[in-house]
């Protein structure tokens, strides 16, 4: 009774526009086709989206993964960055739109259906402890927990530390993205002995040459980790 009354107070809402939906935290039908969510064919390694091929081959790979070295098992992404997922994603990055994570739980379960095991250990990127005062909150563990939480998988939020301090990536060619990341991420001393033997799936919101991811899989393989495998809200193709 109460939540029907609530909800004929406060009917449901796209997240994107404000447009009326069916459920909280969900697109509506015009931003959910604006959206370029990734479907079909895509890269074993990063995800992207890759038509005319089939996504239980395991060999399949994108140019930049047969010309860059990954040291995760796989990868997915739920999203094209570009269009209205850009707009997404930099608004629950930069605008404080953390409840737009709500809505990308389900995505990103989706997403990483095909790589994901019931032993799957879910492990956020880190952000630096300056950069995170900044920001207030770290949107790769907003979408960690809600994804642990659509797909009931454990979750160790502060698995991984961010030991340096790293400038903004953006403008950056990928081999000046791969050094400024080196080293850049350890495992949490705390929490090794968590890592240790485990499947890892490391999540965040935009991958673009991989460079983070790499980090942190090196991190998590150097504490133990049996497997890494990686899953982005968004991936920055090429073309995009």
């Amino acid at each position: 009774m109460l939540q029907s009354m609530i909800s004929a107070i406060y009917p449901p809402q796209c997240v994107m526009c404000d447009a009326r939906t069916t459920d909280d935290f969900a697109l509506c039908g015009s931003c959910w086709a604006e959206t370029p969510f990734i479907d079909g064919g895509c890269c074993n390694k990063c995800g992207t989206s890759l038509p005319g091929f089939d996504t239980a081959d395991p060999d399949v790979l994108c140019d930049d993964c047969m010309a860059v070295a990954r040291p995760w098992s796989k990868g997915r992404a739920a999203l094209l960055y570009s269009g209205n997922a850009r707009r997404l994603v930099l608004s629950l990055k930069h605008g404080d739109r953390t409840d737009l994570a709500r809505a990308a739980g389900p995505w990103l379960a989706k997403a990483g259906q095909e790589i994901v095991r019931t032993d799957t250990l879910i492990v956020p990127i880190p952000l630096h402890r300056f950069r995170l005062i900044r920001r207030k909150y770290n949107q790769a563990a907003i979408l960690a927990g809600q994804l642990a939480k659509t797909s009931n998988l454990d979750i160790l939020a502060d698995g991984l530390l961010r030991s340096k301090k790293t400038a903004p990536l953006e403008g950056h060619n990928r081999d000046e993205r791969f050094l400024a990341m080196q080293g850049s991420i350890t495992a949490n001393p705390k929490y090794r002995h968590i890592l240790k033997g485990r499947h890892i799936m490391l999540v965040d919101d935009v991958m673009t040459s991989g460079a983070t991811f790499a980090a942190a899989a090196e991190a998590c393989f150097a504490a133990g980790a049996d497997d890494v495998c990686v899953l982005a809200l968004a991936r920055v193709a090429k073309d995009a």
